[in-house]
């Protein structure tokens, strides 16, 4: 199975335009499709006028609601690259049962990615693989998007700590090939549905809704200021309905459950959601999902540093983050920054 380069996703992209269905944003059990027709504007121009992602404000009558569904919407007619995309859907859907030698924990990718990656203000990925190539901060270099998948897996769905990891290179700048490999089948199948995803959209040119989920540096609380029995006190008024009292979510439906935020079953202490500007920055603008966007700057940083103060798996090979970049004042997991997370040690006392 090959990789899909930039080159060969804006090939696919082009090819795809010029033939898919445009399918508009709708109310829940309705779907509205837009044709091209024979005079009508360019594919480019269609796609800028056709809704991309669900708005930021939907709530939770509207989670499993998707703007582009693989399962339902044309695909190409590469049928080995259709199954590919509907394969790379169903691992971001349920990854515990689609990637299970990748999963550690309970996570799945749209649990953080909303509405399957096509959420405004969620952490959407519209447009994400036509910006890849992509330097990345962390490993201090150039990632592919296949490589920033499988830091994902690695981190957030807590693979480096499955027993298929024992024994095998478990960070992004490994010295031998990292487990999983950016040609791992899963890996591709993701790496084909997010293309998808982002068909229309012009190469090198990144998306106006990328990266809005961010707290305002002039807003942020320093990390010794933040309150996390304040932030539990938030969490239990805010969060508890659908997370928990213990963090480990609430069942909101057949197939509606949050994932848990703490304990063995949750990110591990490598993920970007650990740190805590991060983590403050997706629950300001996403949380809560029964009012998305109603949290204050600082009630999602003091909510953030509760999640924060708990204890969860641990991301071992944290000694090889950042040595090119500067180890970011929210990192609060990593020993090399604190000898302990300050914030752990707040709430206990």
């Amino acid at each position: 199975m090959r990789r899909l380069t930039v080159g060969k996703r804006a090939l696919i992209a082009t090819v795809l335009g010029g033939t898919l269905l445009v399918v508009a944003a709708c109310s829940p059990g309705t779907s509205s499709v837009q044709t091209q027709e024979s005079g009508a504007a360019a594919p480019a121009a269609r796609e800028a006028e056709a809704p991309r992602l669900i708005p930021a404000d939907a709530t939770l009558e509207r989670a499993r609601e998707l703007v582009r569904d693989p399962e339902r919407d044309p695909l190409p007619a590469d049928e080995k690259l259709a199954a590919q995309i509907k394969r790379g859907y169903q691992i971001f859907m349920n990854t515990p049962k689609y990637a299970p030698q990748y999963s550690g924990n309970d996570l799945s990718c749209t649990n953080c990615h909303l509405n399957g990656g096509q959420k405004e203000k969620a952490l959407p990925l519209v447009g994400v693989a036509q910006t890849f190539p992509e330097y990345n901060k962390r490993g201090g270099r150039l990632f592919s998007l296949e490589e920033r998948i499988l830091g994902c897996f690695l981190r957030s769905m807590n693979a480096v700590n499955t027993p298929g990891a024992a024994g095998k290179g478990r960070h992004e700048n490994a010295p031998t090939e990292t487990w999983p490999s950016p040609r791992s089948e899963e890996v591709l199948a993701l790496s084909a549905y997010i293309t998808w995803l982002s068909e229309g959209l012009p190469v090198g040119q990144k998306a106006t809704w990328r990266g809005q989920n961010t707290i305002p540096k002039e807003n942020q609380i320093p990390i010794e200021e933040l309150d996390p029995k304040r932030g539990e006190e938030l969490y239990r008024q805010k969060c508890a309905s659908c997370h928990g009292a213990d963090g480990q979510g609430v069942q909101l439906g057949p197939d509606l459950k949050p994932a848990p935020l703490w304990g063995p079953r949750s990110w591990n202490d490598g993920a970007g959601a650990a740190r805590v500007y991060t983590l403050a920055g997706y629950i300001r603008y996403a949380m809560p999902l029964t009012d998305p966007g109603s949290l204050t700057d600082e009630e999602a940083q003091q909510i953030a540093a509760y999640i924060d103060a708990q204890d969860r798996p641990s991301f071992p090979e944290k000694a090889l983050d950042y040595r090119v970049e500067k180890l970011p004042k929210d990192a609060v997991y990593y020993p090399q920054l604190y000898q302990a997370n300050p914030l752990q040690a707040k709430l206990k006392n």
